[in-house]
Formats: C-alpha cells, structure tokens, sequence
C-alpha cells in the first residue's frame, strides 16, 4: 500500500500519496500560482509560502516532509488582509514586474505574526531570503511599514481616487493582482492536454555532433515525441536582427556547436517526471573540439570559424570628429587606461516559458517577452509560415532588464506544437537560463582622455572590445552605444573610437539595462577623475566646468536641445558630495529610443467598447509600467474619468506593432503615439459622448527621425532624446556603501513615485554590477547557480536619495525621456571613484577588488 501524506493548504486537509517537490504540487495540483517558480533551490524566495507560521521557500520541501504541518499562501489570506497588502503596496509603488511581490508579501505576513510594529532593520531581516531585481526594495519596505500600521491601528484602507493626469504618482494598473498573486506569468497558463517540452543541449561549447538517438526515449509511456533540426518546417535560425539571424533553432548532426546552450532535440511528454525521465534516455554522440574564450583567441590568424565568415569578427564601428590626436598631443594633462567590465546576468525572477498552442494552420503562443511583434516574426520564419497564422499573445513579464529580447524557448514550443497538433509549454530551469540566456557583454576598453591646465576636456580616444559571444543577438547596437556614449555628456568634439564586436565560444552578449553604456561610461569617468587630480579640481568642478549645456555641441555631434540638464543634476548633488569624506562622483546620458538613422515608430490604437476607452499597444510592460502611463496619456489628453480607460496586454492580432520594449524608448515613442490619438478623441468628445462614440477606432503612430552611424552632416541627430544623470555614492569608514545621491534629468515625469522607483532600482543594480556580481565562465561553462550571483538582497541596500530634475517644455510624450537605463550607468564609476578616494587604490575593472564587498 502507498504511504499517505496529509496536510493542510490554507485551511483544507490535502492527502497525496506522491512524494514530489512541494512547489510543483502547489503550482500543478492544486492551481496555487501565487507560489512563483523563480529558482527552485531555495535562493530567491518567489515560493515563499508559510509552514507553521513561519515563511520557508516550498521549493526546498516535498509532500512527504510537509506531512501534518499547516501550509498558507497568498490565496488563503483573509480578504482583509488581501486589501490591505493590495492597497499598501500600490499605493507606496512597490510593484515592478511583479514576480517577486507575493514572496514578498508572505515574508510581511510571518513577520506580522511576530510584530505589527517593525522596525526597518526587522523588516530588512524578514526580506532577506527575498530577492527583487526591480525595485531596489525601498519601496516594497515602505509598503510593509505601512501594511503593519494599517493592521496595527486596526484602520480602514483608505480610498484614493487617481484621475490618472501626468505628473501625479497614479496606480499602477497591474499593481494589486501581481501583488495578490493572481496575474498571469507564462507559466501559469495551463489548458488541458497540455504536454512539456524540454530541450536537450550541447556538454561541450565546442563540438561536432556525431549522432543522437532517441529511440529509446520514443519507447517510454508519456512521450509525445522528440525533434532535431530535421524536424524544423521552416528555417533553422533565429535571431533578434532579421538582417543577421545566425542562431541555430538546433544544431544537426554532423554540425558544430558554439557555446552550452545550443539545443541538439527537444523532447515532448505529458508531465514533468516523464519528460525528464525521457531527457536521460536520449543519446548524442559529441567530439569535442578546442573553443575560442577570449576576444583575443578569436582575432588570432588562424583562429577556427565560428560562423561563415571571414573571420570571426561580428563587427566594426568607427567613431570620428575633429583631430584626437593633435589635440592630445597638445593637452596639459593626459590619461590612459585600459578597463575590463564583465558578463554578467540579468537575473530576472521569472525563468523563461512560453505555451504554444496550435491552431488550425499556425500557432497561437502565450509568452513572456519584449515584443509580441518580435516572437511572431521569428517564430514564422522557424515555421515556415506567414506571420498571420502565428498569434502572440503577452502574459505578464516577470522582469527583461533586455534578456528578454531574444528567444529562448518560444520557438521550440511553436514548432512542437505545430508539428504534434498539442498544446506544448516549455520552460528553462534557472540554471539552463542561466546557462542559456544573453549576458551583458564584457568589454576590454582601452581609453585615452586629455583636457588643458584649466580642466576643459579637449580630446579622447578609445579602442572597445566586445566579447559577443557565439551568436550576434544584439552585439552591433550594443557596440554602437558604447560607442556614441564613450566620450561622456561634456562639451568637446575630438574623439576617436574604434569599436569591435567578436564572436567567442562563451554565451552570447545581448541588450542589458544600460545597453553598452555602462561599460564605456565606466572608463571614461574613471579617466576624467584622474584628470581632476592632475588638475588639482574636484571631480565634482571638473565635470561642473565640462558639462554639456543648451545648445552646445555634444561629442558626437549632436547639438543639446533646451531641455538638456545635466548641470542641474549635478548641482542636485553638489551639497552630498561636498559634505561627506568619503564620496564618489558620476554623470551620464543615455538615449531614448534606438536612433542612428534606424526605423522606430511608437503606435497606439484607441477603440471605444462599452462605453470604456481601450488603449491598444504591443509595449511590453517590463516592470518599468509603460501601461500605466499610457493611461495618464490618455487621461490628461481627454479628461476621461480614469475608470473608463483600460490598456489591453500585447496582442499581435489586437495591438499595433509598437517596437521592442529597448532603448528606454517606450515612455517616448508609444507614449507619444497614445498622445497623438489621444488627441483625435479629444476632438471628437468636443461633441459627441463616449456612449455615442461606440466603436470609435483610432489609429496614431509616432517615427523618431534621426541620422546615422557615420553621418556627414556637421551635426548628426544621433537619437531623438537624451536623458542625463549623477550619481554620488558615499562610504563610511569600514568601506560600506551607506548612502547614494540619484540626480535624474527626465524631462518630465509622467509618474513621480514610478520614476523614483525605476531609479532605486537601478541604484541598486549598479552597485551590483559595481561591487559583487559575478559570473565567473570557465572554457565557455557559467560557473554560478543563482544563489551565488551576488546580487544585491535588501540588508545591503543603503540610503537612497532620488532627485527628480524636470526641465524639458516640448509637447512630445508631454516632455518625457526614457529613464529605464540610464539609473544604472553612473553607479559603478561613482563607486570606483568613492574606493578610490577611500584606500587610494584606482581600479579598472569590475566588480571592484579589495572592498568592504569583495576582499
């Protein structure tokens, strides 16, 4: 007789004789999606449920040591307290992509158990096994604060009308079902007959493949099928550029493989334990070959070919104006320095997952991405279909920070669909992300910097080496960034850069926060530090007397428009850095929108059913709540009670094409596009209601216009929108980061306390990157499970001070600039300059040696 395991699940007796992952069983037997799948070894906290009272991760149980205990998730909570964690955490802004929040909220639940009057530090403590990738835990510790004085005074929740107008901190429209656990992540979509698919992967980054046979697999019960690359109906290769599109779906028999994360067969069965069972059962006969690991290996003569190429060089960019080097040659003072910033993880909290369902000649997928419009291209092309015949549809994105822009998994689960007639969900384990998903590239970047006696900059010159990785994802725009950013937001014109991208053996670089700036504004503020103490200047007036300002000449040849206000950031911080011993100092700029002469177009369509507004966009909501926003478009266009208005998710077959949610241009270009439609109904409600508007349909786009890479014109349009930042970290005596100053040039802000957090939260993703993340790739291999990423967790988070700098008056997207990257490019050299002024120890590679983090 099978052994019995008996337990309650809020509130009701469960008896199984399954002795399986407790997290499965919650999720898959009894629909419990409030418990999020994130890691599964016990290091991010998404499955935070209660067990006696007490919050534990329920991917570290079975059913069998759970046996006579009490269990309670999110969906066992009392409808009070469902209102008031709803209320408190959308009204302090604690919600982001979502996926960590009903962790989260467990967390706050057991430490209410404990105390109704926390103090920060407890709540710090009871958030600790919690990681959030988003916010940068501020905000969801001020939710918890005021979570416990709502339950502690035994007070009603408060009722806050929001009009939805720009510049008011309106509530995020997603806020309360991601924070109750009810919104829906890729995996939480289940339909019945649903089978799981799996791909088998390469043991070597290096090697041909000889044979696989998975007969054996074919002979067990449950498996649907297995597919190689003969089995792919269109063309076997995918790729975010279409231009490009040198990913293989599979790698064949008798081909070569370019990293770990190349599939070899994707295996299909009816449930979990058959599918990985049947994974075992396949045989792939690999000979391993001697693989390319660094940027140098690849350039070397006679360096094996990665791809059918010439040589193994993805690309080269040339960045040119005025004459570098009789200016250096000229200069007072001169640095140089050669930098090296490393791969690291984007460390969303939602693995990738898509569900594919076939439909009469196509697919219909649900999935979790930065553009449905994307996915669909891509998709067909693997299929060998119209784009028509392949719906996606958007479910909510547990975090992108730009790993998402590439596929992962959506093509074999379209292609498994369409070929078995079965709806087929696939999912990537945390460590097969890791090991399979796009990296923020590493750079080695070489930079020369001169200014005169005075400490006006006059020249620079950089030569960037980008580690691309085995596939080009977005290795060329990324380089391109780096490039057209490396001088830094200060007024000179001699630069020479020379970029270039190479193809390695390693994972592949993709789009990361930051999108290549991060690395190459690293070293040019690092470089202009040194050049303050030449001088004899503070960093602060070095940057003060070269800031770029209204109408002059950026080194790229753009001319700053009115709205510039990069001084005034750095007068935001002035008293900050100037009253504490031990600080550092960085500026930036980042664009908005993709720009350099290439097609971007923000689109919105606005329909009237029953009566409400729909607003329809393909903008993918991230976290950063580009839905939110365009509902304040809406609302302060039109005056419409903010009842009424209701964004629809991302639909190929429903939403306008509104581009890849990238390049912080989504606030900008779809923000815009709602405004201009917004616009046509304003007219029309000059006379007619909603109720007779019936049905009104309107389509709006709008087209950011500018110059290309390399432009001719004395000066180019590089990008629509700049936005500019500094940052200032302070240290206390033992080398502890203990506060950072956050001055944000946005233009304007649509959504203050959303702005404020998308700037928390990259503060913290700076400091991060600056101080203890690391992905150590060892011949090609990820040598990191999750837990051991160093990710910033809310113990380490120190004091952060956001200031919001609003200057820009014209009427596009109501003066907004994109913000979503640009909080995370100053951090890491502000902090390689606090270090430096701490210990005298000038660093130049990251994340930073010999710190109070990193000994």
């Amino acid at each position: 007789m099978s052994e019995k395991f008996s337990f309650v699940v809020n509130g009701k007796t469960i008896v199984t004789t399954e002795d399986v992952n407790l997290l499965d069983f919650l999720r898959d037997d009894l629909g419990l999606i409030s418990v999020k799948d994130g890691c599964k070894e016990g290091a991010c906290g998404t499955c935070t449920i209660l067990v006696d009272g007490k919050a534990m991760k329920s991917c570290i149980f079975t059913t069998k040591k759970v046996a006579g205990k009490e269990i309670t998730t999110i969906e066992g909570f009392t409808a009070r307290e469902k209102e008031v964690f709803a209320y408190a955490f959308t009204e302090c802004g604690a919600v982001q992509c979502g996926f960590c929040i009903p962790g989260m909220v467990v967390a706050a639940k057991a430490l209410f158990m404990r105390t109704l009057d926390p103090t920060s530090d407890e709540v710090k403590k009871a958030l600790v096994g919690n990681i959030c990738r988003c916010t940068g835990y501020v905000k969801i510790e001020e939710a918890i604060m005021l979570a416990a004085k709502l339950f502690r005074e035994n007070a009603p929740v408060p009722h806050r009308e929001c009009k939805g107008l720009v510049g008011t901190s309106v509530h995020r429209v997603d806020a309360e079902a991601k924070t109750l656990g009810t919104a829906k992540y890729a995996e939480d979509y289940v339909v019945e007959g649903m089978y799981y698919g799996s791909a088998i992967r390469t043991k070597y980054p290096r090697a041909k493949v000889l044979s696989i046979d998975y007969s054996e697999a074919l002979k067990l019960d449950g498996v649907l099928g297995v597919l190689t690359a003969d089995d792919v109906t269109g063309k076997n290769n995918i790729g975010h550029l279409e231009f490009i599109s040198d990913w293989d779906g599979f790698i064949p028999v008798g081909g070569i493989t370019r990293y770990i994360g190349d599939a070899v067969a994707l295996v299909v069965a009816k449930d979990k334990k058959t599918l990985a069972e049947a994974k075992k059962l396949v045989k792939v006969e690999f000979e391993e070959l001697p693989g390319l690991f660094t940027v140098e290996e690849a350039m070397a003569d006679g360096a094996p070919l990665i791809h059918n190429k010439p040589n193994n060089i993805l690309v080269r960019e040339l960045l040119k104006r005025g004459n570098s080097e009789e200016a250096i040659k000229n200069s007072k003072y001169v640095v140089t320095n050669t930098y090296y910033t490393p791969a690291t993880e984007h460390a969303y909290l939602e693995p990738e997952c898509a569900l594919a369902i076939p439909t009469e000649d196509g697919v219909q997928l649900y999935t979790s991405s930065q553009s449905v419009f994307d996915e669909q291209r891509e998709v067909a092309r693997f299929l060998g279909i119209d784009k028509e015949k392949v719906r996606v549809t958007a479910a909510y994105v547990g975090g992108g920070f730009g790993g998402k822009e590439d596929m992962t998994v959506q093509h074999h689960a379209a292609l498994a669909a369409y070929v078995f007639k079965k709806p087929v969900q696939v999912l990537l384990t945390r460590q097969e992300s890791i090991n399979i998903s796009t990296k923020r590239h590493a750079m080695k970047i070489e930079m020369t910097t001169a200014c005169d006696e005075n400490g006006k900059l006059t020249a620079m010159k950089a030569k960037i080496l980008s580690d691309t990785g085995a596939y080009a994802s977005l290795g060329g725009p990324v380089l391109q960034r780096a490039c057209t950013h490396a001088a830094g937001p200060y007024n000179y014109q001699n630069i020479d850069i020379e970029g270039i991208a190479v193809y390695t053996n390693n994972t592949p670089g993709g789009a990361f926060r930051g999108f290549g700036v991060t690395q190459s504004a690293f070293a040019i503020e690092a470089n202009i530090n040194q050049l303050a103490e030449m001088v004899g200047i503070s960093p602060w007036e070095i940057r003060y007397r070269n800031a770029i300002r209204p109408g002059q000449v950026l080194p790229n040849g753009q001319i700053a428009d009115e709205g510039t206000a990069l001084v005034e950031t750095l007068e935001a911080v002035k008293d900050v850095y100037e009253n504490n011993k031990i600080a550092g100092i960085a500026c930036a700029m980042k664009n908005a929108g993709i720009g350099v002469g290439l097609p971007d177009i923000g689109r919105c369509r606005l329909t009237i059913i029953n009566g409400e507004v729909r607003v329809r966009t393909s903008a993918a909501c991230i976290g950063q709540g580009v839905a939110t926003v365009c509902k304040q478009m809406v609302c302060e266009t039109t005056g419409v009670d903010a009842k009424l208005v209701v964004v629809e998710g991302p639909d190929t077959h429903v939403t306008p094409n509104s581009g890849t949610t990238t390049a912080s241009r989504q606030t900008v270009f779809t923000g815009e596009a709602t405004r201009q439609a917004a616009l046509a109904l304003k007219k029309e409600l000059e006379t007619k209601t909603l109720v007779e508007l019936e049905g009104w349909d309107h389509y709006a786009e709008y087209s950011g216009i500018t110059d290309k890479m390399g432009s001719d014109k004395p000066n180019p349009v590089s990008h629509v929108a700049y936005g500019y930042a500094t940052q200032v970290v302070v240290l206390d005596e033992s080398g502890k980061v203990t506060k950072v100053a956050a001055a944000h040039d946005v233009g304007r802000a649509i959504n203050p306390k959303a702005l404020e957090g998308q700037i928390e939260g990259g503060v913290v993703m700076g400091l991060g990157f600056a101080l203890t993340e690391v992905m150590p790739i060892v011949k090609g291999i990820p040598q990191v499970k999750f837990g051991t990423l160093g990710l910033f967790r809310a113990t380490n988070v120190p004091e952060i001070e956001t200031t919001i700098v609003e200057k820009n008056k014209v009427e596009l997207a109501y003066g907004a600039k994109g913000v979503g990257e640009i909080t995370v490019i100053p951090t890491a050299p502000a902090a390689q300059n606090a270090y430096y002024k701490y210990d005298g120890v000038f660093r130049t590679s990251l994340p930073l040696e010999k710190t109070a983090y990193k000994k």
